[in-house]
């Protein structure tokens, strides 16, 4: 018997699934295509640590002491410059440093979720704002995508099928899970729409900086100041460790956010901010961002590479722009889920695409006769009939990253990624492609059962691909 009894807010509260799965990715020797991490060979860690002994040589005292809740002015002049340069109409007055973009991502939903009313997001997206999102009682109403993103009808739809709708969640860069960028025109349409029917947007860009090919179009924000909550960060582009992020939202919102940040932890670390600040005003981040550009595109076109000569017939994927992720739609009869376990056990990680979706997000509710939990029998989700309106399984896609291998690295893991799915069609008698000569695996083979292999063939690796061409120098890099 226990003494305390959990909220049936906090009994909505839940592991992130990525989590566990990057307990098993710390293996020596495995080849993890799973966790959305920078690459730690790209941390900065001589310019931050020229920054750290500058700042406790000239401003000890105010980087150790506690600061503003809004966050260091400097550092929110900063940001407010740096967003004007993208498009946006933003004052130092509309930005708030939060404790990482995901403290962004729990403010606003603390400040605008609502118990029992819609709130929209994409199908898939961030696995991280459902967990910031859930325990403030919403019920998700998915939003149906293409290759370009949201589809700005189904946008216009919200007002039916969820009336009273909260927000709609976006991420137009280079999304976590699908890479996907949305392009200019949809920018727009998306925005009309949203505008139109009264519903506002918080709009994530973690990736945004990262671009391989082209700087993407202007924020949403841009296009809509007054209807959009905009949520940023130096994770990606400096080191996650420093935890800082940041809000931009509209003033009378600030205020609630500012309220919100307040009763939650007073303000961000004063040393962290008063470090990424000198960093930022020694003119360093454009340099930092070339150097992670061109890393990334290289394991970027590795991957695509990889992908084009390993996988099986059936398998589609689109090559990103940016960001950090591959995703794959898999072969029909094929479910990511149960192919996870023996991809461990052959020494490669990836993710589930349907971690990703709404259903895989499960409310849970308190069991009056154990004092445990259960599945809530309560359905989260508004108007998703999962494949039939969104056209999407979600238990055939997996989501791929790529930027902590290196390319020979990446070449390892595909090539047992394709080796899965081929044995797996085979097994299921899915595959009819011509059998040819087995080249001998470029992998030690680990102390995990590896996976079968057929002793003189191998099946015939040409996919079905939905991707942009790549130039001739970028598959060069």
């Amino acid at each position: 018997m226990t003494l305390f009894t959990p909220t049936q807010r906090s009994l909505r509260l839940q592991s992130s699934p990525l989590r566990e799965l990057l307990k098993y990715c710390e293996r020596p020797g495995m080849l993890s295509m799973a966790g959305g991490l920078p690459a730690p060979e790209s941390f900065p860690v001589q310019a931050l640590r020229a920054a750290a002994d500058r700042v406790l040589r000239d401003t000890p005292t105010a980087a150790l002491q506690y600061g503003p809740s809004e966050g260091l002015a400097g550092l929110r002049d900063w940001v407010a410059n740096h967003l004007r340069g993208a498009g946006m109409t933003v004052s130092a007055d509309q930005v708030l440093i939060t404790s990482g973009s995901q403290q962004g991502l729990d403010l606003v939903g603390k400040v605008l979720a609502e118990e029992g009313a819609p709130l929209a997001v994409e199908a898939p997206t961030y696995l991280g704002a459902l967990q910031a999102f859930s325990p403030y009682g919403p019920r998700f109403a998915e939003i149906a995508c293409d290759a370009d993103g949201p589809l700005p009808g189904d946008v216009a739809d919200l007002a039916q099928r969820a009336p009273g709708c909260r927000l709609a969640y976006l991420l137009p860069n280079f999304q976590n899970p699908t890479g996907r960028l949305i392009a200019e025109a949809r920018r727009d349409q998306i925005v009309a729409a949203a505008a139109r029917i009264g519903l506002p947007i918080v709009e994530d860009n973690p990736y945004g900086e990262l671009w391989y090919d082209a700087p993407p179009p202007a924020p949403l924000a841009a296009r809509w100041p007054e209807g959009c909550v905009y949520l940023g960060s130096f994770s990606k582009v400096l080191a996650p460790g420093l935890r800082l992020g940041y809000v931009v939202a509209p003033p009378e919102l600030h205020t609630r956010l500012l309220y919100a940040r307040q009763a939650a932890d007073l303000h961000s670390s004063s040393l962290a901010q008063h470090i990424v600040l000198a960093l930022l005003q020694q003119g360093m981040l454009g340099t930092q961002l070339d150097a992670l550009r061109a890393r990334y595109r290289i394991s970027r076109d590795a991957m695509q590479a990889a992908l084009l000569r390993e996988l099986p017939p059936g398998c589609t994927w689109q090559a990103p722009q940016g960001g950090m992720f591959f995703w794959l739609t898999l072969p029909v009869g094929l479910d990511a889920r149960a192919l996870l376990a023996p991809a461990l056990r052959a020494g490669f990680a990836f993710v589930p695409g349907a971690e990703f979706f709404v259903g895989a997000a499960q409310a849970v509710s308190p069991d009056e006769c154990s004092g445990s939990t259960k599945p809530s029998t309560t359905d989260p989700t508004v108007g998703s009939d999962g494949q039939g309106r969104l056209g999407i399984d979600p238990a055939r896609t997996v989501r791929l990253s790529f930027v902590t291998l290196a390319p020979a690295q990446i070449d390892d893991a595909v090539h047992r990624l394709g080796q899965l799915l081929c044995q797996r069609l085979a097994d299921a008698g899915g595959t009819s492609s011509t059998l040819l000569p087995m080249a001998e695996p470029q992998f030690e083979p680990s102390n995990e059962r590896s996976i079968e292999q057929p002793r003189s063939q191998v099946v015939e690796t040409t996919a079905e691909v939905i991707t942009q061409p790549l130039s001739a120098t970028a598959l060069a890099a």
